[in-house]
Order: C-alpha cells, then sequence, then structure tokens
C-alpha cells in the first residue's frame, strides 16, 4: 500500500507522519508538495498538522485552496482513505470534506499533552482495529481545537455515527459533544485533532494510534484480494 503525506509551508508534523507509515508500519510512503495535482499512484492521503500558510486567515483556510486539494477531493470521491490530523482536519473543514469547524480552545491557550480518547465507532476503515468504546491516550498539540458545527450538523453526525473518537473523562478543548474525530458519511475520510502518528511506539508513551493506521491497511487489502 502507498500512502501520501502533503507537505505546505508550515506543515509540521510531517515527518512524524512518515515515520509512523515507514518505520512503524512498514508501508510505502512519499512526501507530496501542495502544488501537486495528481495523487493517482496513491492509496491512501494523509495530510498532517502544523501551521499551514502560518495559519492565516484563519487555520487551513488558506491551505484549503492549494492545487493538490483538487486531488484530495477526487481520492476522497474515489473513496480513497484520507486522513487529516490536527491542522489537517482544519483543512478538512475548510476544503468541506467534512462538516462543521475548529474554533480557539476554550481556554484560549495552545494545548500539549496526552488525552484519553474513546473509540465511538470501530465499524470505519479507520478504526477496525480497536474495540468498540476502547479508551486510547494520543496526544494532542492545538490551540483551535474546539469542534463547532449547528444542531441539524450535530444531529447528522449523531445519527449517521460519524462522531469516531470523542475525548474520555476530560474535554481539553471545548469541543462540541466531545467531539475529537469524525468521518464524511461515506466513512472514507476522517479528520481528528489528536496526533495518532506520534503514537505509534510504547517509547514515545503510546502506541495506541498504530492500530489507526493497521485499520487502514487491513481494509485495503481486503478489498484488494
Amino acid at each position: 500500500m502507498k500512502f501520501a503525506v502533503l507537505v505546505f509551508p508550515g506543515s509540521n508534523c510531517d515527518i512524524d507522519m512518515y515515520h509512523a507509515i515507514k518505520d512503524e508500519l512498514g508501508e510505502e510512503v512519499e512526501y507530496v508538495w501542495h502544488d501537486a495535482t495528481d495523487l493517482s499512484k496513491f492509496d491512501a492521503i494523509l495530510i498532517p498538522g502544523g501551521f499551514s500558510y502560518g495559519d492565516y486567515l484563519r487555520c487551513g483556510a488558506m491551505a484549503s485552496q492549494s492545487n493538490v486539494m483538487k486531488a484530495v477531493k477526487k481520492a476522497a470521491e474515489e473513496g480513497k482513505p484520507v486522513l487529516g490530523v490536527c491542522n489537517g482536519f482544519q483543512i478538512l473543514t475548510e476544503a468541506g470534506l467534512l462538516p462543521g469547524v475548529l474554533l480557539r480552545n476554550q481556554n484560549l491557550k495552545f494545548i500539549c499533552r496526552t488525552v484519553q480518547l474513546k473509540v465511538e465507532n470501530n465499524n470505519t476503515l479507520f478504526t477496525n482495529q480497536y474495540e468498540q468504546g476502547q479508551i486510547i491516550n494520543i496526544p494532542i498539540a492545538h490551540g483551535e481545537g474546539n469542534y463547532f458545527c449547528d444542531e441539524e450538523t450535530l444531529k447528522k453526525l449523531q445519527e449517521k455515527n460519524q462522531i469516531v473518537f470523542t475525548y474520555s473523562g476530560e474535554n481539553p478543548n471545548g469541543s462540541l459533544s466531545d467531539i475529537a474525530g469524525i468521518v464524511n458519511e461515506r466513512g472514507n475520510v476522517l479528520g481528528m485533532m489528536p496526533h495518532p502518528e506520534r503514537a505509534v511506539d510504547a517509547l514515545l508513551g503510546s502506541a495506541d494510534g498504530l492500530a489507526l493506521f493497521k485499520s487502514i491497511v487491513k481494509q485495503w487489502r481486503e478489498s484488494h484480494v
């Protein structure tokens, strides 16, 4: 399986994402610069965290207009897995690939620590290696991770089981309904604020994020038998 790790001016988690795929997962991976227009040779697209374009205008706003995002939208339409983490989640909402918006943290401070997440839906291509209701330890590092959407959108997310991860116990940023990660209706685009790529080895404090990437590979292999 071949992964693309997108790189924008200001990305800073691309190396972590690359390491998770190449060294921990053992799959093929390449960096792809933001001006690329063709992602057809890749089986999955990863949009890492950071501060794309310095977070000017709004987090992810400028990156969402990059050339490569047209190719990302095409890949999503084709059913390929698309994962956006932290700033990647913000980019996906700005690009219209996921509903809602990420606001400033409720305490107006940048938060960097490990939090507990609850797996709300393990029946997705990103979570099939987790148990339903499993509590996992994943680090966060963001200043604008407060997920918000209108009541109608929230109801739709709940009814269609699109809320994949929630914060368990403490909600660090004030996110609506403790939301930490959601998928699109089709289930092949996941946006989440916590960083699974930083939790792929016990030496890092947790290996709970590795199952997310293993889930993607398992789903892909089963569909390509």
